[in-house]
């Protein structure tokens, strides 16, 4: 009797895993930036006058990008790490730090035992790699925890305190970033940020007793890029309670005791400098209580400060000096009013971010890409594409080492732009082909849904003005002859092309009117084979992608508020009709390339919703330091936040296969070092009264 049963039940499940599996598809994306970085973190000792790059040692594994440590003695082994042969000898260093290894950021706990991080060893940095001896443990991240940004870590007794983004605002435009508790030995979280209020970069005291944070208050965010004009408040580490404001303006602290803390701001005359706040011991802490003082001097940039305990008057910094591209951690003694360069001995062409200090003050600690060294040159091997977890059922994530992915019709393959130049690889990474060389800029990717190997494409300049010539190209890349075939006239910037589910026509965007609206034409002749503008107005409308069954085009537009650089997702029938907004995130907000899911039910896209997730200067350059990936049904609901981290997240594409969810490497034998420090931290030969080379 049990048999028909189980044989019905059998067949059941397998009609049901095969309606996910002809489910299942594949969002894929670019950071600007992020597959360059190859973070580790490393130190060099404090209380010697000779600084080389045998002194500098790797504290991190070479795995993934590593940042943000801590250096830490207040653990309780018996309730962390369950491992009972764990290497914990007594002189080993024990790190914690951020990690974006497994596809999302986690905390790892490092303990480390090598003699070169005592301050009395003398020997090769040779001898001491090889007598290094490292346990390794994840203390929060992975597993079946929510995906989200785990950031500037400190561990005090078994309580984790960081910064998380997995709780959202419901208010677009304001940032996810809280501080949160984690006592490790329950996994009981608290969060310490009050709700609707954002919080950064949080330093516990050296007691333990208080935490400081760099927050935005109630006050929201306003598209800063540079500085967030955050406040400094303290409050009670273990809960949270007697938050106060103790300073005005004021970014990421750190304690020298219980009643004294570093922090940076901007100044009037526009340097980034150190300050100090001293709290008052005997009174009630208001900002008006307590005395603050600028402690570096105008003339060259320093901030992320990091106190050297064992010494009250000295403390890290990185600096950005005049005439370098690079910042330098240094050493600036508050007394005698002078620097003691560090970094730069050791790699003066790679760029040091956000100082920390060991407990016995014989070390700092910093973050570098790892491709610089003692042969000065970058990685050869790296991630194409990297697989990110995501808590979307049914959806592989990655993150492509290009601009404008696009999937093929079946999702067999991908072209993406190197910005400029364009390529085709395998879904699998394999029969990776150049189509156009770095001589063509190329941007944006559609493919030809009956068109075997047909790709359109721009060709020009990205981000130009409406009368630039940037035209749109057609190229079949399975051709002998990869020449392309010019489908627009006369330039004026005809961009972003999408092609209809029957392929006979292309939409894009072209400025010959004088705004950028959005044009239908012929997909094998062009303009020439027939053209229809399809909106109309003093605005620009871009960034557009048709749906699978043809009845809607979505597109990104300003016509919200014209100029103002504030973008909006649309859709509109193709006949002109049924046009209505599907997204805005808020007043001067930014969502743009939008794409359709294959079912044509939802939209993948990207936008500043969740605003900035961490102070920008801690990190590398990013013309735009937020913007994460987002899915959304078309009617609004289910709208889910993909990526979490503080970099720029964009230009999503949305493909039919489920690609297999793990890390697909190459070897491209470039420089994976090769990124910028803040460009708004140029110094001009006219640095003054505050005007500062901005980028972007």
């Amino acid at each position: 009797m049990n048999k028909p049963l189980n044989f019905i039940i059998l067949i059941f499940f397998i009609i049901i895993e095969s309606i996910s599996a002809d489910s299942a598809t594949s969002i894929i994306f670019t950071t600007l930036g992020r597959s360059r970085y190859a973070f580790d973190i490393f130190s060099l000792p404090l209380n010697t006058n000779t600084i080389t790059k045998q002194t500098e040692l790797q504290l991190t594994d070479g795995n993934s990008v590593n940042f943000n440590g801590h250096f830490t003695t207040s653990v309780n082994y018996k309730t962390l790490i369950t491992n009972p042969t764990v290497i914990n000898p007594p002189s080993a260093t024990h790190l914690v730090y951020v990690s974006e290894r497994n596809g999302s950021s986690s905390i790892y706990l490092d303990i480390i035992s090598n003699p070169g991080l005592h301050a009395e060893s003398t020997r090769s940095r040779s001898v001491l790699e090889t007598e290094s001896t490292r346990s390794q443990h994840r203390l929060l991240g992975g597993g079946g925890e929510r995906v989200s940004m785990k950031d500037r870590p400190s561990l005090v007794g078994d309580n984790l305190i960081y910064v998380s983004t997995h709780e959202e605002t419901g208010v677009g435009r304001t940032s996810w970033a809280a501080v949160y508790s984690t006592q490790l030995s329950t996994g009981l979280t608290r969060r310490l940020s009050p709700d609707g209020v954002a919080d950064f970069s949080p330093a516990v005291s050296p007691s333990g007793l208080w935490t400081a944070v760099a927050s935005s208050g109630e006050k929201g965010w306003d598209g800063e890029t540079e500085e967030l004009n955050t406040d400094i408040y303290v409050f009670l580490t273990e809960n949270g309670s007697g938050r106060v404001k103790v300073v005005e303006h004021g970014g990421w602290p750190s304690w020298v005791d219980d009643y004294t803390l570093y922090f940076h701001r901007r100044g009037d005359d526009g340097w980034w400098s150190v300050y100090v706040a001293i709290l008052p011991k005997n009174e009630s802490v208001t900002v008006d209580s307590v005395l603050t003082r600028r402690v570096t001097p105008p003339g060259l940039h320093s901030f992320t400060p990091a106190a050297v305990i064992g010494d009250k008057n000295v403390v890290a910094v990185a600096t950005r000096r005049p005439g370098s591209d690079y910042r330098h951690i240094e050493l600036y003694d508050i007394v005698s009013g002078s620097f003691r360069e560090l970094t730069r001995l050791v790699a003066p062409r790679a760029n040091h971010y956000n100082p920390f200090i060991s407990p016995d003050s014989s070390r700092v600690g910093y973050h570098r890409c790892r491709g610089y060294g003692n042969n000065g040159k970058g990685l050869k091997n790296d991630l194409f594409m990297e697989s990110l977890r995501t808590q979307k059922p049914g959806i592989s994530l990655f993150r492509i080492d290009g601009s404008f992915p696009s999937f093929s019709p079946d999702g067999s393959r991908i072209a993406y732009v190197g910005l400029p130049g364009l390529y085709v690889v395998n879904s699998d990474g394999s029969g990776h082909k150049e189509i156009f060389s770095e001589d063509i800029t190329a941007f944006s990717t559609a493919w030809n849904p009956k068109r075997e190997g047909v790709i359109y494409t721009s060709m020009g300049p990205t981000f130009a003005s409406e009368d630039t010539s940037v035209d749109i190209i057609v190229v079949n890349v399975d051709s002998d002859d990869l020449s392309y075939t010019k489908l627009t006239l006369g330039g004026q910037n005809n961009a972003f092309p999408a092609v209809s589910p029957d392929g006979k026509w292309v939409v894009f965007r072209s400025g010959r009117s004088g705004h950028k609206n959005l044009y239908i034409m012929d997909a094998i002749e062009g303009e020439k084979g027939g053209l229809t503008q399809l909106t109309n107005g003093p605005w620009s409308d871009t960034m557009c992608n048709w749906s699978p069954n043809g009845e809607w085009i979505a597109f990104a537009s300003d016509r919200h508020s014209p100029g103002s650089g504030s973008f909006a997702l649309y859709m509109i029938h193709p006949n002109g009709t049924g046009f209505r907004q599907l997204i805005h995130s808020g007043s001067a907000g930014r969502t743009n390339h939008p794409w359709f899911s294959p079912d044509g039910k939802s939209i993948v896209f990207t936008s500043d919703y969740s605003a900035v997730s961490a102070e920008p200067i801690s990190n590398p350059h990013s013309y735009q330091p937020y913007g994460d990936i987002f899915t959304m049904k078309l009617d609004g609901s289910e709208l889910t936040r993909l990526t979490h981290n503080s970099y720029e997240d964009g230009t999503p594409s949305w493909g039919p296969k489920y690609m297999s969810p793990k890390d697909i490497e190459w070897s491209v034998g470039e420089e994976k070092c090769s990124f910028e420090d803040c460009q708004w931290l140029a110094i001009t030969s006219n640095h003054n009264d505050a005007k500062i080379k901005c980028g972007g």
